[in-house]
């Protein structure tokens, strides 16, 4: 194999461990994040989406590999070309704020606590520094501009939503709570064994006092980091109670026929802001199962009831076909269709905020 052929398929590799494997079948000696009891959606070794679409085949993701398609990102930009934010140090109240820094992270900011999402703030999301998918923007927030974190989410472990030396600094610059499902928090100790790490599995509530609770809850996706643990660790979505309202969020989905957006509203009842993944969707006939398009997102979020929305998950890695300007196009679409003004969503670029207003308002 020449150093041609060596680097594209290396790259190759780490996309498919960036977005959890694709699909790929494996056999399952053991567990080597989390044991526990078997439950609705887990056998004993791996979690699995109760009634969800298989993971597709290898034959399947080499058909996606070799049957082309995939559109050509510009060139990244530099800090320069990109709107950067220096949040304010608390939002007290009823305010909400949100400030997107790239990709799945967002900072999100009421009633005095300051909650960061899937935070990566790497130059890849890779599990090495020289290869894999690369930023095509830098982080909407310097890191040093970060107001004081109180909590971490992180939502599951593909490299695009739990990077290690990301949650390195901010154990040692925050010292925050760091909140993710089953297994996860097994790869967070090994990384830095003094993070305050909090484990949940779906229908878990914690309560944290102060008006707020955190509710863990299903989504419809995988989690791998790399081509022998897949589905090891568990991935979820998150309903805060907060004295401002609740706030929905998924860090990674597919639509799964939208029964987990009518679930979560009818567990839970009025939703103030839906945050959801709008990006890496393409083709469809191989990413429907793990990632919703901006069409599905826009019937979620209708059927979740929630006031208002933010689209995350696109314009900073490359993952999958479309191009870098689609999924917003395809979002307003979408939302023009369903009747919805621009004001009630928004998919955010690094470094744009949203105050969410309140709801009726």
């Amino acid at each position: 194999m020449n150093r041609r052929s060596f680097l594209k398929w290396s790259g190759f590799g780490l996309v498919v461990a960036t977005l959890g494997g694709l699909g790929l079948r494996e056999a399952h000696a053991g567990n080597r994040y989390y044991s526990g009891p078997m439950s609705d959606h887990f056998d004993g070794k791996v979690f699995f989406n109760p009634g969800g679409e298989e993971p597709r085949g290898l034959s399947d993701l080499l058909r996606w590999q070799f049957e082309g398609g995939k559109m050509e990102w510009p060139k990244p930009v530099t800090a320069a070309d990109v709107v950067t934010t220096k949040p304010e140090p608390r939002i007290e109240g009823s305010r909400l704020v949100v400030t997107m820094v790239g990709h799945a992270t967002l900072l999100i900011q009421t009633a005095g606590l300051n909650i960061l999402t899937d935070p990566v703030w790497s130059e890849r999301a890779s599990p090495v520094p020289f290869a894999g998918p690369k930023r095509n923007n830098p982080p909407g927030v310097a890191f040093d501009d970060l107001p004081k974190i109180d909590i971490v989410i992180v939502t599951h472990n593909h490299y695009d939503h739990l990077d290690v030396a990301t949650l390195n600094k901010l154990v040692r610059a925050h010292n925050p709570q760091i909140i993710t499902p089953l297994g996860n928090d097994t790869i967070i100790r090994a990384a830095n064994p003094f993070s305050r790490t909090t484990v949940m599995d779906w229908g878990d509530r914690l309560d944290l006092g102060g008006g707020f609770v955190f509710h863990c809850e299903p989504c419809h996706h995988w989690s791998a980091r790399g081509m022998g643990d897949r589905r090891m660790a568990l991935w979820a979505a998150f309903v805060i109670e907060t004295p401002a309202g609740k706030i929905y969020h998924i860090g990674d989905t597919g639509y799964a026929e939208g029964k987990h957006y009518r679930e979560v509203r009818e567990k839970h009842g009025d939703i103030r802001l839906a945050i959801m993944p709008i990006g890496a969707y393409e083709p469809r006939w191989f990413m429907k199962a793990q990632h919703q398009n901006p069409e599905e997102a826009i019937s979620g979020f209708r059927s979740s009831g929630a006031a208002f929305g933010i689209g995350h998950h696109f314009g900073t890695f490359q993952l999958t076909n479309e191009g870098i300007d689609d999924p917003p196009k395809a979002l307003a679409t979408a939302m023009s269709a369903a009747g919805i003004g621009s004001g009630r969503f928004k998919g955010l670029r690094p470094g744009q905020q949203f105050e969410v207003p309140r709801a009726g308002a």
